[in-house]
């Protein structure tokens, strides 16, 4: 059997990449390959991660002298991630492995466009080294096409878990008037806009409440906080903190729109995660979100920062359970028949094959 070595985060890590790589786990990708799986990133404090990163890379050596592997698949974000990751990336390119880089990051412009030349070049030689980056949308494609050839570079995009039950549940069951969030709390996932909205939206309906499950930094979390009891609306908002398995599935059982205002993404794996319990969507038309959210079907694509827009979307999901409920099916059927985590990875393997 090939062995494939995976470089990723602790499965516990908040965010994006862990969750897309805890989907892999005891998958058939696990049958098909040997994967054997290097942790170089843990969240914690500065002392944590470092001795993690460390702990990584020699486990990484080890990997590369004795397990062998065929292939190295890397998963990747920018800025710090991307210096964490460059150690990686010599050691396989000197150990003449074929490089998979699984890009995840966001804000482009600060990690590369807005760059002085020295870190362009830097950040050219590190991804040459690569035998193929796996950007998440062809919007993304496009951008990392700056740094590699196009024909270096193939879109695969994230991936959903389909709960029908979840679906049929909401289907026949009336509104809860609960609008959900889930990530991190902070300005590029557009929280500190999500005040004023909830301000706007309780004028309609005044019985909504939104449920902002996630963490983010001390500072952002008291701000976003205050900005709430400023508006006069924090009776209106929770916030249960970052949630995982049953309180996850939970509270998007129990949701009736998804609201995820971000001003950078890649594919966003929380509304591929709402999707698949059938949850009609309020997001940003930024990254890969336009290609899973289809205005006027499964929900709306805003500007960032529209707060007039977002509320008036909300509001117009709510305001009708019958647009509510079919917009939540549509989204339910995007997935299922694109976004699968099936699809994901024979689309997956056919790079791994190609390079093995």
């Amino acid at each position: 059997m090939k062995k494939v070595c995976m470089v990723v985060q602790d499965p516990m890590v908040k965010g994006g990449i862990a969750a897309v790589v805890n989907g892999y786990r005891g998958s058939r990708l696990e049958k098909d390959y040997n994967i054997i799986y290097v942790e170089s990133y843990k969240d914690g404090g500065k002392l944590t991660k470092t001795f993690k990163a460390i702990s990584g890379y020699f486990h990484f050596a080890k990997v590369l002298l004795i397990d062998k592997p065929d292939l190295i698949h890397i998963h990747s974000s920018f800025g710090p991630s991307f210096y964490r990751k460059m150690p990686f990336i010599y050691m396989a390119s000197w150990a003449k492995k074929p490089i998979i880089n699984h890009i995840h990051g966001a804000d482009f412009d600060e990690f590369y466009v807005n760059a002085n030349d020295k870190k362009k070049q830097q950040i050219k030689k590190v991804y040459g080294k690569c035998s193929v980056l796996i950007a998440l949308s062809d919007e993304w494609k496009d951008r990392l096409s700056q740094i590699v050839p196009a024909d270096k570079i193939t879109v695969i995009e994230n991936y959903s878990i389909l709960h029908e039950d979840a679906l049929t549940q909401r289907l026949n069951r009336a509104s809860n008037n609960t609008v959900l969030f889930l990530g991190e709390l902070g300005k590029r996932k557009g929280c500190y806009d999500i005040p004023a909205v909830v301000a706007e939206v309780v004028k309609q309906v005044p019985g909504v409440k939104f449920v902002l499950a996630g963490a983010g930094s001390a500072e952002d979390e008291a701000a976003i906080k205050k900005l709430c009891e400023e508006k006069g609306i924090a009776s209106r908002v929770e916030f249960p903190g970052w949630v995982r398995g049953e309180q996850k599935d939970k509270l998007l059982r129990e949701a009736d729109v998804f609201f995820l205002p971000s001003y950078n993404e890649g594919m966003p794996m929380s509304v591929l995660d709402a999707m698949g319990y059938g949850l009609p969507i309020v997001s940003t038309n930024v990254g890969g979100i336009p290609k899973i959210v289809h205005d006027g079907e499964n929900g709306y694509c805003c500007e960032p920062g529209n707060v007039d827009q977002f509320a008036a979307s909300i509001v117009h999901i709510l305001d009708e359970d019958t647009r509510q409920k079919e917009m939540g099916r549509q989204s339910f059927e995007i997935v299922e028949k694109k976004y699968s985590l099936e699809f994901h990875l024979r689309l997956l393997e056919s790079v791994y094959k190609r390079y093995m």
